[in-house]
This record gives C-alpha cells, structure tokens and sequence, in this order.
C-alpha cells in the first residue's frame, strides 16, 4: 500500500517508457477513440484509423490570418509614418478594411517630424518624406462623379486616398438613387478628412447623408466654394450653420427639396459668408420671409444670382429683393403662389435692380399689367426677360413693358393665353431697336385676324422669331411678321398646323440678311415648293433645316437642298417622303459637308440606300435611323462597322 501512495511516475516519464510494463494492455485504461493523444512510445503500430492531431496543430488551426492580427489603432499609427501617397495608396488596395482605416486619418495626424525622415535616409535614399508628398500642395485640380449603385462609401473612400496625392480632389458629385442608400456620413467622413482641398459638393437623392456628414466637411474643407443640396431630407439647419462659421469662402449655395432647412441656416448663411455670389432656393416649406431678407441683407454688394422657387414667401420678401438687391443681375421666381401683384409692383418702385440683366417669371399668379410695367420702369438695363404660366397679363401690359425697358433683347412668352395677335405685332412694332430674339409657345389666344398696324419708321432689328405651337397662328400673321423683321436670320415655326407655302413664302422673300437656321417641324402643309424656294434664295447662308414630318416633301425637294445648300450641317428630314433615290443625289455631290443627318421613320428609305450612306459618313458625326422598316439589322450592323466615327441611332 506503501507502495501505492508513494508512487509519482517520475522514473517513468523520465526514462520515457509506458506506465504498464505489457504495452498491449493499455487498452484497459485508454478505450480507442477518435482522438488519441497518448505520452509514450509504443513498440507496435495502433489498431485504430483515427489521424493523430497533435496540440501544436491545433493551435495553428486557431491561428487568426496576419492580415487581421493588429488593431485598428495599430495599423493607424503605422499607417501615419507611411513615406509617401504611393505607400498609402498601395496599402489601401490590401481590403477594406486597411481602405476605410487609411480614409480616416486626417493631414494633420500624418508624421512628416524629423525622426521619421531620417529612418528613410537610413533605410533607402530614394524613399519619399512627407514633406516632398505632393499631396501637401494640392490645388484640388480632380473631378470624380458617383451616379446610382456606384454611389457607396467605399468608393468616396477610395476616392479620398487616391486622389490625396495626385493633386486632390477639387469636384466631387454624389448623385443617388431613391431606393438606394449607399452613401452614408461614413464615406463623406473619408472625403472630409483626406480632401481638404474640395471646393465643390453636389449631393442629390442621398437619404442617408445628414448633419453629420456636412459637419465633417465643414471641418475638413474649408476652401469649399460650392454647395448644391438637392433632396436631401437628414440635413438641417445645423449642418448649414456648421458650413458658414467654417467656410467663409462660400460663394454659390442651391437647396432643392430639404424640408428640414428652414429660415436660421439661411440666416447664418448670410452673416457668415461674405463672398456669397449666387443662392438658389427651392421647395423648402420652413423658408420663409425672414430667411430671404436675413440672406439679401447681408448679402447686398456680392449677390448677383438669386432663385426663388416653391416658397411659402409673400410680398415682403419681393419688396427684399427689390430694395437690397443692387447687385443682382439674375433673378428667377418661380411658383410663389402667396404673392400679389402688389408684390412686383413694390419690387419694381424699390429702384434696386439697376443691374438686373435676366429676369425669369414663371408660375406666378400675382404678375399682372401694373405690376410688370413697374418692374419694367425698375430695371433699366434688363435684357432678357422670359414670361411663363402667366395668365392675367395682357395685351397692353405687354406692351407697356416693351416700350418701358428700351434694353431689352430677348423676350420669351410661354402660355400666356390673354396675350393676342394685338399684343404680339404690338411688340414688333413698338419695341425697342435692340431686340434679337422673339419667342412664342403654346399661346392659344393668338388668332389669324387681319388687324391694321402701322408700320413703324425703323423696321425691328429682330433676328430670330420663334412661334411654337400656337394653333391659331396662320398665312397672314406670318405675312405680316416679314414686312415687320427684314432682318431674320433664324425662324422656328413648329407645329403651326395652318401655315402653308403662301404664307410662307413672303417671309422667305422678304429676309435680306440670309436665312442660316429653318426649322418647321411639325408643319404638315408645307410642300417641296417652300423648299426650292428656300433652298434657292438663302442656300449659300443656310447651316440648319429640319423638316421633320413635312409629309409632302419628297426627293425633289432633297435634290435641290443637294445642289444649292453646300453649308448645310444639319438636316432633319424625319417622316418625310423620301426615298432611295433622294439619298443618292444628296450623296453625289462631293461639297456637301454634313455633320447630322435624321432619317427616322423615313419608310421608303431600305437596304439600297447603303452605299450612299456609306459616302455621306464621311463627314457625318450622327446618323439617325430609327423606326425605318425597310433598313435590315444587317444593313445597320455594316453601316455602325464602316462608319466607326458616326453616332448612329437605330
């Protein structure tokens, strides 16, 4: 028994031999299994099958990979002694997780001390030192665009180290998707802290970016020049106020549908952002009054572009504009249902758009005669003036702001259904010298009256006459407007159903300056006479034409544009009666320089018209096929393979 309680084991572990003297009865104490991890040497191969899986194997299979051993805190530090943006760059291609840890650390957290330089002298003489990295003396002369699925922030992370050392990024537009929600604070995050030298944001349909992500980028950009939210519910006012203390060089801000920004971000805005040229806000419901006069107030000698669109504004804010905005040159309002025409006439008596130069009115209910003719008297030196959705201004208010703005150039006119054929020969013939340019769409009161005008003296000096769909236009309006504008050089007479070749014709004989762009699309009653006509009278000035559903066109008159148009770029005879033989002869001549040729739903144009095709590629950059049935897949297919250089759609 002595024995027994005696007894270690020491001997015989030391002299490496078996606990039991017959090394086949080990079987008694230790049943074969599975796992077998016996300490001895046995004299005979094992009975059982089982592989013999050691401790040390078993701790290599637990063995984390390399890659991951480190800490993040760890792979930073070492990260911040990197020589150069060669090694940063290369070191973020590793994973992800190296890529968003090298995306986080900031200009200032880079080690350029001396210690660390003279390490790379002693290790290699050609190993670049922070102080010669050329992202220390980035200009932001980089542009990078992200559009739908790839708007994520491993991409804006990726960004941000690449183009640290490459001259940095200037320009940076972020455009998601409604459904998407890739691009969080996290990426923006990245672009704040490796690209200082950002001084244009674009942020649309991102849900998920908000304060946050503008709080990193007023801090970390602080040379940001450009801001342009568009759809970005998260932000609010915080962020805005973050951009204006720590962005002072701000000069362009455009809010588009941002519910949550509201009247103290705009305000702050103006205190703090001295240089701010342009501000364009739209469908914001929290703006109001005392948003718009804190931002024109302060604002006063550097504003020059201002949009208002979709506000919950009154005529307070519009005598704001007309008073504090002496240095606006630009000024669009759009859809302000609460204001009056008491608003615009207060704008225009305030005497402060001395500098207004294009004025945009479109959606407004409150325009009417008096308070145009006020905004008229106001702005002097305005130039252009478009006029959209109007439907109480009239005739004479028209008129009365012609001949009240003596400057003015371009006049745009866009469903004002009051305005008549009185209001529009009242424009020719009583507005100013310097008019260039008329446009008028899709206004229905416009009636094909005779009414007497009486010409003036000095014919108009109107260059381009534009009248779009304004079904009660006809022959003796457009007879009328060629005695009144000898000097057109550009006419656009789309979709004006009654126009035919007589009364056409007078405008064609009566332009002497050289007519060098036609378009009458849409105008089914013009024939191959009215091409001949202009072919041959203004074919040696003549660069556009588009007959696009002129149904009555047909070879003849392609013959003639083949022989008289030899400056023509551009034409657009879609849906016209051309055939086979018309592409032949427009391909004979060897003058004719083309760069577009549209031939959609030409059907009687087929797979014969392929070497003429073929020739006139020469010059074309873009060839229109579509919807013609009688050109085989293959035909195409050999047109695309030959003609290399053309854009062809098909």
């Amino acid at each position: 028994m002595s024995h027994i309680f005696n007894y270690s084991g020491v001997e015989y572990y030391n002299n490496e031999r078996s606990i039991c003297l017959n090394p086949k009865e080990t079987g008694l104490f230790f049943p074969p299994g599975h796992h077998v991890d016996i300490c001895y040497f046995p004299h005979k191969r094992a009975r059982i099958t089982a592989p013999v899986v050691t401790i040390q194997e078993r701790f290599c299979r637990r063995k984390q990979a390399s890659i991951d051993v480190l800490p993040d805190e760890c792979l930073i530090e070492i990260f911040r002694w990197l020589p150069g943006g060669k090694e940063r760059s290369a070191c973020a291609c590793v994973s992800k997780r190296w890529l968003m840890l090298l995306s986080s650390i900031q200009r200032d957290e880079l080690c350029s001390g001396q210690p660390f330089e003279s390490y790379c002298v002693r290790r290699s003489s050609k190993m670049i030192s922070t102080d010669e990295d050329p992202e220390f003396d980035s200009d932001g002369l980089l542009s990078r665009s992200l559009e739908g699925k790839r708007a994520t922030d491993v991409r804006l992370a990726a960004i941000a180290v690449g183009t640290r050392s490459h001259g940095g990024l200037g320009k940076l537009t972020i455009r998601g998707r409604s459904c998407s929600h890739g691009v969080t604070n996290l990426g923006l995050r990245a672009i704040a802290r490796c690209c200082s030298s950002l001084r244009v944001l674009s942020l649309w349909n991102v849900f998920s970016i908000g304060d946050e992500g503008l709080l990193e980028i007023a801090n970390g950009c602080h040379r940001l020049e450009k801001l342009d939210l568009c759809k970005c519910p998260s932000v609010t006012d915080k962020a805005l106020l973050a951009i204006a203390k720590n962005c002072p060089n701000l000069t362009h801000l455009a809010i588009d549908s941002c519910p949550n920004v509201g009247n103290e971000g705009l305000k702050a805005v103006g205190q703090l952002c001295p240089n701010l040229k342009s501000i364009s806000i739209k469908d914001c419901p929290f703006v109001g009054d005392q948003g718009i006069a804190s931002v024109l107030s302060s604002a006063t000698h550097a504003l020059t572009k201002l949009k208002l669109q979709a506000l919950n504004i009154s005529d307070l804010s519009l005598a704001v504009v007309g008073h504090y905005g002496k240095a606006v040159i630009d000024l669009a309002l759009d859809s302000l249902g609460n204001v009056t025409e008491k608003g615009f006439w207060v704008m225009g008596i305030a005497n402060g758009l001395q500098k207004l130069k294009t004025l945009t009115i479109r959606s407004c209910v409150g325009v009417a005669d008096r308070g145009l003719v006020a905004v008229g008297n106001g702005c002097p030196n305005l130039k252009v003036f478009s006029l959209c959705k109007c439907t109480f201004l009239s005739d004479g208010g028209l008129v009365s702001f012609a001949k009240a703005v003596p400057s003015l150039e371009i006049l745009q006119l866009e469903e004002c259904h009051r305005i008549t054929q009185i209001g529009y020969f009242g424009l020719l013939s009583s507005c100013g010298a310097k008019l260039r340019a008329l446009a008028i769409k899709n206004c229905f009161s416009i009636r094909d009256i005779d009414v007497r005008v009486t010409l003036p003296d000095c014919f108009a000096s109107l260059q381009s006459l534009s009248i779009q769909n304004c079904p009660g236009f006809g022959n003796v309006n457009l007879a009328l407007s060629a005695k009144l504008c000898p000097q057109l050089q550009y006419v656009d007479l789309s979709r004006l159903d009654k126009i035919t070749d007589a009364g056409f014709r007078p405008l064609i004989e009566g332009c002497k300056a050289g007519l060098v762009k036609v378009i009458l699309g849409g105008c089914i009653n013009m024939t191959d006479e009215v091409v001949l006509a202009v072919t041959k009278l203004h074919g040696a000035t003549l660069k556009t034409l588009n007959l696009d559903g002129c149904r009555k066109v047909t070879d003849v008159g392609l013959e003639s544009i083949a022989e008289n148009c030899l400056v023509i770029n551009d034409l657009d005879i879609s849906k016209c009666a051309i055939t086979d033989f018309g592409i032949s002869s427009l391909a004979c001549l060897k003058k004719l320089n083309l760069r577009i040729l549209s031939l959609s739903g030409c059907s009687m144009v087929s797979d014969k018209s392929l070497p003429y095709l073929v020739k006139l590629g020469r010059t074309l950059m873009g060839l229109n096929l579509q919807h013609c049935n009688a050109i085989s897949r293959s035909i195409v297919d050999m047109l695309m393979e030959r003609l290399w250089r053309c854009d062809i759609l098909c």
